[in-house]
């Protein structure tokens, strides 16, 4: 609740016609509720090694829709904060969120996220365009920039379906770095300090037409590229049977992976990797 009155009614606020946008309604009227406006106090700088910071997490489009997942390691410098973070979360029916970065942060920025969404279709009585929604995380990522500044930033990554797209729906993905800038890419993509190892290997794993069994082998291949090069990666804890997330998106929404489809995937790429530790050959 943001009305200030004790007696069980809201506030006049809630009956000023105004912006159909919630963080924009917090900020005029409650800005201390907005954890992305919050900054350090000046000459004070976040230590790293106090703060959880997760990685790896990407994204690529296949036959149906789109597919997005990570990694479920949070690390405190050399130290492993969380084994079994769960970085992607859908934030509609048809888009979703996976984050690196301040783990505290993010969450919260994805939950404000998900009732912005819920707020502005509650108000405008239709969903936002897939454009509107990436612009919209935009200028939330936007708002936190004096904490990214500080060493508390948050890099996001949506993926959505977009049902109006021409010539019919399609998967699309969106990059955003830590000032708000807003980039659309083709095919896949990966954010957090394994990144540039999943990027590497999505290179040589993606193609175009791949059904979702193909996708999800395809991300598991490039989460274990990135755990085999960056420490702050985990790769799959067979022992503890803990698996990366893998979610997709499609026409008829979002939809997690079971843990029993995600477990089986693994295995078989573990099985893969033991007699070729480098991973799959690109296709010729």
């Amino acid at each position: 609740m943001t009305g200030r009155e004790t007696d069980g009614r809201l506030g006049a606020e809630f009956f000023t016609p105004g912006t159909s946008s919630f963080t924009e309604f917090l900020a005029a009227h409650r800005p201390e509720l907005l954890i992305t406006r919050r900054v350090l106090p000046d000459g004070v700088r976040a230590d790293p090694e106090r703060t959880p910071h997760g990685t790896t997490v990407l994204a690529l489009t296949y036959r149906d829709g789109v597919l997005i997942a990570g990694d479920r390691r949070a690390t405190m410098g050399n130290v492993i904060a969380q084994r079994d973070l769960e970085k992607v979360h859908p934030t509609d029916d048809h888009t979703a969120v996976a984050f690196a970065g301040t783990v505290g942060i993010a969450l919260d920025m994805v939950k404000l996220y998900q009732v912005e969404l819920a707020h502005f279709e509650k108000m405008e009585g239709a969903p936002m365009t897939l454009g509107a929604k990436a612009n919209r995380l935009a200028g939330m990522i936007r708002q936190n920039l004096g904490q990214a500044m500080q060493g508390l930033a948050v890099v996001p990554l949506l993926a959505g379906y977009d049902l109006t797209a021409p010539g019919g729906g399609r998967g699309r993905i969106f990059a955003f770095d830590v000032a708000g800038g807003r980039y659309e890419k083709s095919g896949f993509h990966a954010e957090g300090s394994g990144s540039p190892y999943a990027r590497g290997a999505l290179k040589k794993l993606f193609r175009t037409g791949m059904d979702r069994r193909e996708a999800a082998l395809a991300a598991l291949q490039a989460l274990y590229d990135a755990a085999d090069d960056d420490s702050a990666t985990g790769g799959p804890d067979i022992g503890r049977r803990i698996y990366p997330i893998v979610s997709v998106i499609t026409e008829e929404g979002f939809e997690r992976l079971p843990e029993t489809e995600t477990e089986e995937l693994s295995h078989e790429m573990v099985r893969q990797r033991r007699t070729r530790p480098d991973g799959p050959a690109a296709e010729v």
